[in-house]
């Protein structure tokens, strides 16, 4: 049996890397994941795009089918347009996208928690997260606003940010892995962080991301100028998503021009994205 599924990248709007709370919204760049099931024997193989982790994906893929119990194998192939290690969750994108595309190949209906957890465990063992991105995962799969206790697996407040507005990324060349974080100190601004999660729980979005794009610009030692440059050219909100290094901004139609041209760099790519408010869902092969 074969089944394909499509599920969306997200933007941040309180990084848990600090305090293990975090918020993040939908943002319609896809990854699709397409499944089939293969005799037992084959075990579990998987083909995924250049620079990507295929540990993510084939570990998503094994826990799936333990879950179900089924005497098969699955092949795995992965499509993405999200940028991989630039902070617009690719990891949870792609996680979301392989376990519902394998339950659905296996035949096995299992509930949408269900699946973003087994996603999140294979981040956590495939070391492409650091707290397990529960916040992205969940705008990731139900195209919403998420606020979340990451440590505990809770959704705290679900929400949508404002129809009418359009993102603005600027994507730099270079990436920053999860790995290379290591031994990196953010309690430093751990009060910031959780000033910035309180704002968010309000409903304060905007403010809740500026507060912590600025906190978390001094320890990754990102430049906050084109996010700053991307307010004064009218974006409604700018920051660093994720752990960087890109920034992007939230910009009414009329001032995308503007800010596109404000977050231009030499040694980056600006690209504009809708704000996502769909389900992770199967789609035809």
């Amino acid at each position: 049996m074969k089944a394909q599924a499509s599920c969306f990248g997200a933007g941040t709007i309180v990084n848990a890397i600090a305090t293990g709370k975090g918020a993040a919204f939908g943002l319609a760049l896809r990854a699709t994941a397409t499944a089939e099931t293969v005799p037992k024997e084959e075990g579990v193989t998987v083909v995924v795009p250049e620079d990507a982790n295929p540990l993510l994906a084939e570990g998503t893929a094994r826990r799936v089918l333990r879950r179900t119990r089924r005497k098969a194998g699955l092949r795995v192939s992965v499509d993405s347009e999200i940028p991989i290690s630039r902070g617009l969750k690719s990891s949870s994108a792609v996680a979301n996208a392989v376990a519902l595309a394998s339950a659905r190949a296996l035949g096995a209906d299992l509930e949408p928690m269900q699946l973003i957890g087994l996603g999140i465990d294979a981040a956590l063992e495939a070391g492409v997260t650091i707290t397990g991105a529960f916040d992205d995962a969940c705008a990731s799969f139900y195209g919403c606003v998420a606020v979340t206790d990451n440590r505990t697996r809770r959704l705290l407040r679900v929400d949508r940010l404002p129809e009418d507005l359009v993102a603005v990324i600027q994507v730099p060349g270079r990436m920053i892995t999860k790995p290379s974080l290591a031994g990196v100190d953010f309690s430093p601004i751990r009060g910031e962080v959780e000033e910035a999660f309180r704002l968010a729980l309000g409903g304060h979005y905007f403010q809740a991301l500026e507060r912590n794009s600025m906190a978390y610009a001094k320890i990754l030692g990102i430049d906050e100028g084109p996010a700053q440059r991307a307010r004064v050219a009218g974006a409604v909100a700018a920051g660093i998503t994720g752990t960087g290094p890109a920034i992007l901004a939230l910009a009414k139609p009329a001032h995308v021009d503007a800010v596109a041209k404000a977050l231009a760099a030499d040694d980056a790519v600006v690209r504009t994205a809708s704000l996502n408010t769909l389900e992770a869902r199967e789609v035809s092969p």
